[in-house]
């Protein structure tokens, strides 16, 4: 496990590129990132975080472009997103394609937001696809926001993260709000 300065960009994408997996910081707690086209990173992700396969990770965005290519889009959500991406707003939506099967749920919906964070930015502009994402820490246990605890726990796990960007610690913040937008009315699942 190896820890880098959050200005070491061209580190940060060349393990994603590789299949690692990275915690970063976000716009809300730090997160565990992986290539979301790459299924044996996002089946480190769940040995990491010691999570149910059954419950699919969400995914990182750059912009609502890259969210039509992995989900059913229309006009009305289309108008919900663009006022609430980038953000700390994840959505539920239909997804396109149903062989994601690591990221999309058994009712055939997938969980995708555009975070509004300088780091995860400058990643998008290198690396031009998708991220599976979930809070750094073990399933179960409170999102963390503080470095040294997040190097202290993984730090203790047989399966760690490839790579720690150590932004410092991040302000005390709720993980995302996610609302489901399957169905005719907008339903909050996490606020």
């Amino acid at each position: 496990m190896k820890i880098a300065k959050e200005n070491n960009l061209e580190e940060i994408v060349s393990v994603i590129k590789k299949g690692g997996v990275v915690v970063l910081p976000t716009d809300t707690v730090y997160g565990l990132v992986c290539d979301a086209g790459n299924n044996q990173a996002i089946e480190k992700i769940f040995e990491i975080k010691k999570r149910d396969k059954n419950k699919p990770l969400p995914i990182f965005v750059e912009d609502i472009k890259m969210a039509k290519t992995l989900a059913q889009i229309d006009e009305n959500q289309e108008r919900v997103l663009g006022k609430s991406w980038p953000g700390a707003v994840t959505f539920v939506l239909e997804a396109k394609d149903p062989l994601l099967s690591p990221l999309v749920y058994k009712n055939n919906t997938i969980a995708m937001r555009a975070p509004n964070h300088g780091l995860v930015k400058e990643i998008f502009k290198k690396f031009k696809k998708p991220l599976a994402q979930t809070s750094a820490n073990i399933s179960g246990q409170p999102a963390l926001t503080k470095i040294n605890e997040i190097i202290e726990d993984f730090s203790k796990s047989l399966m760690q993260p490839d790579l720690i960007v150590d932004a410092g610690n991040l302000s005390e913040k709720n993980p995302s709000i996610i609302i489901d937008l399957t169905k005719e009315k907008n339903n909050i699942l996490r606020k």
